[in-house]
């Protein structure tokens, strides 16, 4: 008997918009090619439709809400957990913990839920107070109404258990390490300074476009990134670029094998983040060999190990590190082949997603729950080179996946 996961929390499937949907373009097709129907609800406009890497088992339902920084999550999550009830797959998968305000109606209509708490939203920067409070009690109800909770750090677990009583499964990301790269954008490997970032207060960017400055008196700064709905840190960068041809500032970046490469050919890559865990971004430097200047933080010390230089988040600390790292091509060398290596054997996707897996057939009742097929070995080409076309019996025969509308 076919067993079917619904997804919801994401801007859908595919985007590439940031980490959870690195990781839904990643763990769908892996959990199909196991075996599972795959859902994953989508927001309007969100996906790459056309994306040649898409996999046409994967069920996109188009759910509807309110398209703004304050009301998105909360208002596209209660369509999506409206529609699974009526749907009723035999788990959810569900990201960020402002969709805990429609675990009850999920609870009360006995369908499993998994929920990724993601990082401490209510501390963000970001969100003004009434935000703070939402999502606080957002994280309360999903401690309440969760069947499993997923943390992404032993960090995030240890403030759970000491917050909310709630134990759970520590799944981190994972990041894929790519083949040879050619420099992108006429740069020079390894004499060029990276930040690639969600531009919000708690990601350090105001700290880092200060100190941009400073190194781009003698090396180049690229600026990947934007808050995604303008502001004063998009107008920063703007102005930065504008005033320094040293600096670029690229906004949001779709191409993978373009963040890939410059990620792979940096000198130093600063990493800001400070109230998540795991970060993916951050995985994905690593995978890339990223030679890496991070904010220091519990978080980022767990993933990076002692492979970066650790900074407090002020400007002038910031510049001085980075601009160090540029002219030591030796310590580059060291910081990023250990990255590399730690990535590699701490946060490949084939863990990650078999991790998933797993989890999630804990909770499927015993007829449907089957034996796992297995994902790797098969003989099939690797997924991230392969455009599937296999569909189920209630997807169209053409190949042409289903969008579902609310």
């Amino acid at each position: 008997m076919a067993r079917h996961v619904a997804i919801l929390g994401t801007r859908g499937y595919p985007s590439y918009y940031g980490g959870f949907e690195t990781l839904v373009r990643t763990l769908a097709p892996y959990l199909a090619d196991t075996g599972w129907d795959v859902s994953v609800y989508s927001r309007p406009g969100a996906t790459v439709d056309d994306d040649p890497a898409r996999d046409m088992r994967i069920q996109s339902v188009v759910s509807r809400g309110v398209d703004t920084q304050s009301l998105s999550t909360l208002s596209f999550g209660a369509t999506s957990a409206l529609s699974t009830v009526r749907r009723r797959p035999d788990v959810a998968l569900i990201m960020n913990v402002a969709n805990g305000f429609w675990l009850p109606f999920l609870r009360a209509a006995r369908i499993p839920t998994v929920v990724n708490v993601d990082g401490i939203e209510w501390e963000r920067e970001k969100w003004g107070a009434n935000a703070r409070r939402a999502f606080r009690l957002g994280a309360k109800l999903t401690a309440t109404h969760a069947t499993s909770l997923i943390f992404d750090s032993v960090g995030i677990a240890d403030r759970w258990q000491t917050g909310f009583g709630r134990d759970g499964t520590t799944i981190a990301y994972g990041g894929t390490v790519p083949g040879m790269l050619d420099v992108p954008l006429g740069l020079t490997s390894g004499k060029y300074a990276l930040l690639v970032s969600r531009f919000v207060p708690e990601n350090t960017v105001d700290e880092f476009l200060e100190a941009a400055s400073v190194i781009a008196e003698k090396h180049d700064v690229v600026l990947v990134g934007s808050s995604g709905y303008g502001g004063e840190l998009d107008a920063k960068a703007e102005k930065l670029a504008a005033e320094n041809t040293r600096v670029r500032w690229l906004g949001h970046v779709h191409d993978d094998q373009q963040l890939f490469a410059l990620w792979r050919h940096a000198g130093a890559y600063f990493h800001g983040h400070s109230v998540g865990g795991t970060n993916p971004a951050l995985v994905q430097a690593m995978a890339c060999g990223a030679p890496t200047v991070a904010r220091d933080t519990v978080f980022n010390r767990e993933v990076l190990g002692d492979n970066a230089v650790f900074v407090p988040p002020t400007a002038p600390e910031i510049a001085a590190a980075v601009t160090a790292l540029l002219e030591a091509p030796t310590v580059q060398h060291r910081l990023g082949a250990g990255a590399e290596e730690r990535a590699r054997h701490h946060y490949s996707w084939d863990s990650i997603c078999e991790q998933y897996d797993t989890l999630l057939r804990r909770h499927l009742p015993q007829e449907i729950s089957g034996p796992r097929i297995s994902a790797v070995g098969s003989g099939t080409t690797p997924r991230s080179s392969t455009v599937r076309t296999h569909v189920t019996a209630d997807r169209p025969a053409s190949g042409v996946p289903t969008a579902t509308a609310l």
